[in-house]
């Protein structure tokens, strides 16, 4: 597994992308400003601990806190959309005419009682995993992953993958989830550091390991798709709420409001590039590129 260092606004370089396409995923170390950590750990700490109290959001079963639509749940966490260090992986492997389709925010603290094992390898994606039929399947969407956390260290929860694995199709594996069965040969708990992030590929085989460690797991996640893809983050009232005036155009587009386009299908579909934020963005720093399919001007 190689590390990356990436600059702000500059296309991905060839050897990250043979990287991206070798193993389904890049780590990229860090991304976030320590006042930066700060603030989103914050806030999705905050968000815990108002989940536990009485009317809260709820926790699971272990304690631990998986909530959708990150940006609707603490709008203060809108510089991770288009964050330019990150960010400059979906744009180059996706393009200008893309949005948030998912995100969450996650807590995991310390599990104290031995679980029941479970297999939770999967694919993101849902039904496009059993509707469409090519092999391998499209890639479609890219989700980055910011570690708000130390997870330097293996047992802390890490987030693992099949290197490789996002070509394949269908990873062997039990009966039904809950029958014991041995990791896939060659998984890789991936180890980071509070403000590093992963970027992958949403047909990655990957899964959550348990957090058997006495630090507390904290991420926060946000998947990019094409616009002609419907979204399942809960972003329909946001232009309504009194953060929304402080979100830049691309953050807008990014939740599913372009401010200059009609709304109409035929927006999110790409015919009017000139109205669509990210597009205008790239173009005025002179990133749009003829010889990369998605950066098409």
């Amino acid at each position: 597994m190689t590390q990356v260092e990436a600059p702000a606004w500059a296309p991905m370089t060839a050897e990250e992308r043979a990287q991206f396409d070798r193993d389904g995923f890049l780590v990229v170390r860090g991304v976030l400003s320590e006042s930066e950590i700060a603030l989103a750990r914050n806030a999705v700490l905050g968000a815990f601990e108002r989940a536990g109290q009485p009317g809260g959001h709820g926790l699971g079963a272990t304690g631990a806190l998986h909530q959708l639509s990150a940006v609707t749940s603490l709008p203060e966490l809108a510089f991770l959309l288009d964050h330019p260090v990150a960010f400059r992986y979906i744009w180059s492997l996706l393009g200008w005419n893309v949005h948030v389709y998912h995100s969450h925010i996650d807590v995991h603290p310390q599990i104290h009682e031995k679980q029941k094992e479970w297999w939770h390898w999967h694919q993101d994606g849902g039904r496009q995993n059993r509707e469409i039929e090519t092999d391998p399947r499209p890639t479609l969407s890219v989700k980055l992953a910011y570690w708000l956390s130390d997870v330097s260290e293996t047992g802390r929860g890490n987030f693992t993958v099949l290197p490789g694995s996002h070509k394949t199709n269908w990873l062997p594996g039990p009966p039904n989830r809950g029958t014991p069965w041995p990791q896939p040969e060659g998984a890789l708990q991936i180890t980071a550091n509070p403000g590093d992030l992963v970027v992958f590929d949403r047909r990655l085989w990957h899964a959550r390991s348990d957090n058997y460690s006495d630090v507390t797991r904290v991420g926060a996640f946000f998947g990019y798709t094409y616009r002609w893809i419907a979204g399942r983050d809960e972003v329909a009232d946001l232009p309504n709420t009194p953060e929304w005036a402080g979100f830049n155009d691309v953050q807008k587009q990014l939740l599913g409001h372009c401010p200059q386009g009609d709304g109409s299908g035929d927006h999110a579909w790409g015919h009017y590039p000139e109205t669509t934020p990210l597009y205008g963005a790239l173009k005025e720093k002179g990133l749009l590129d003829s010889s990369i399919p998605a950066l098409i001007p």
